[in-house]
């Protein structure tokens, strides 16, 4: 027979289930910050957690592509089948191999894990007040571009940079189309020990790097 403290613990579960989590944080604080504001915010926190911050035109991010990375030795470069990148395939330098995530990850595991140099993605935009990067990860982007190669380059829309958590869930519109695979990136994997010393590079990318298109 059911107690009484289960009978309380399962009605306090079934009332809490009934309410909408986009409503309860926006009910926190927000901010309102202007679009340089917002720019400001967000590279402030990124680089604080030894991300790398640029803001380019948009018709400067390919350029600064096929300028960086033969410079930074990152000749294996992946990215998803999403047409945003089909020009850029066109005029990319002839010093980067493009590979595409075009297949399933059993057939080509040892070449993800040991031949990719540089992980390319789009974003569905960032918080600034938190310095976070969010990714929808699908079958055009699959989860695995964003963890494992050792470099991670993200191309971040400056409109959809977000002041506050709450406001980048309702401009998203999560209460309707919650994302089943959502991740929150705020900068290279890092760790810490039992003495919260704080070590960088040791179960994901080394490096992460943001290109803000403006």
């Amino acid at each position: 027979m059911m107690n009484k403290s289960r009978r309380h613990i399962l009605k306090r579960l079934r009332s809490s289930s009934q309410l909408n989590p986009v409503n309860m944080i926006a009910d926190t604080a927000t901010y309102n910050l202007s679009k340089d504001e917002k720019i400001q915010r967000l590279t402030q926190c990124m680089t604080a957690v030894r991300t790398e911050v640029h803001h380019l035109n948009n018709k400067h991010w390919a350029d600064w592509l096929n300028h960086e990375l033969p410079k930074r030795n990152l000749k294996n470069l992946l990215m998803g089948t999403c047409q945003k990148f089909d020009e850029y395939c066109q005029q990319v330098n002839k010093n980067i191999n493009i590979h595409r995530y075009d297949k399933d990850i059993e057939t080509w595991k040892n070449e993800l894990y040991q031949g990719i140099d540089v992980g390319l993605t789009t974003t569905k935009g960032a918080i600034a007040e938190t310095g976070s990067l969010i990714l929808w990860p699908n079958s055009q982007e699959p989860r695995l571009m964003s963890l494992v190669p050792p470099v991670h380059i993200a191309l971040l829309k400056v409109e959809q940079i977000y002041s506050s958590f709450a406001e980048a869930m309702e401009q998203l519109d999560w209460a309707a189309q919650t994302p089943t695979n959502a991740l929150l990136i705020s900068g290279p994997s890092k760790t810490a020990d039992i003495e919260q010393t704080l070590a960088y590079g040791i179960h994901g990318p080394k490096q992460l790097i943001v290109l803000i298109i403006d």
